[in-house]
């Protein structure tokens, strides 16, 4: 069990990439980073969750599945038929898609749950409900700075709501920003001792 883990401990981070499912307002470049940041959690050995819908998710989908990566997607509909024909969402550059049947607002809280960290980019009020149900679950996050959307206004909501900024870090380029989630994700699992492991395992075999 090296460093407290049990030898067949292989569980992979998973990253969600937040962010407008609308892009046409957002500053130049800015499609260019999703894809880049869905290219950097898949060379890091990631897997990248989405809200399988079109906009900056996609965009960042495509990027890490064009560099060897797992994307999932957690979907507000109940069926692939509904996604496509109800909501007119893709499906492509996706290796899983999970049919909540809980539309957006649902489909958000599990969304954000289903991951170790959330990098927001760009983004509106969508985006900006999944900020907040990970900012109260206390998980760490990312926003990627100068892709507009209310991704720019995250900072002056946390100074005015008066509670602290939580897990949240800030930074304008890709790499550095998954560079220090990625520090944050390693922290909090510090928490977890070996004798936590030796327990669980203990249990599991009964």
């Amino acid at each position: 069990m090296p460093n407290g883990k049990p030898e067949n401990y292989h569980l992979k981070y998973k990253v969600c990439i937040s962010g407008s499912a609308v892009t046409d307002a957002a500053p130049p470049g800015t499609v260019e980073k999703a894809e880049m940041m869905g290219r950097l959690v898949a060379e890091r050995g990631m897997i990248l969750v989405t809200g399988a819908t079109t906009g900056i998710p996609y965009w960042a989908a495509k990027g890490a599945k064009e560099a060897g990566g797992i994307v999932i997607g957690i979907s507000p509909a109940a069926s692939k038929v509904a996604h496509v024909k109800s909501y007119h969402l893709p499906v492509d550059y996706h290796d899983l898609i999970i049919y909540t049947g809980f539309e957006y607002a649902g489909r958000n809280l599990l969304l954000t749950r289903a991951a170790d960290a959330v990098i927001t980019i760009s983004g509106r009020i969508g985006t900006l409900n999944e900020f907040t149900i990970a900012f109260e679950d206390k998980k760490p996050q990312g926003v990627l700075t100068g892709t507009g959307g209310t991704g720019e206004m995250l900072e002056e909501i946390l100074e005015r709501s008066h509670r602290g900024t939580g897990k949240v870090i800030f930074d304008s380029d890709p790499e550095r920003l998954l560079d220090k989630i990625i520090a944050l994700i390693k922290e909090e699992e510090k928490e977890i001792t070996a004798d936590d492991y030796a327990s669980s395992a203990h249990r599991a075999r009964g």
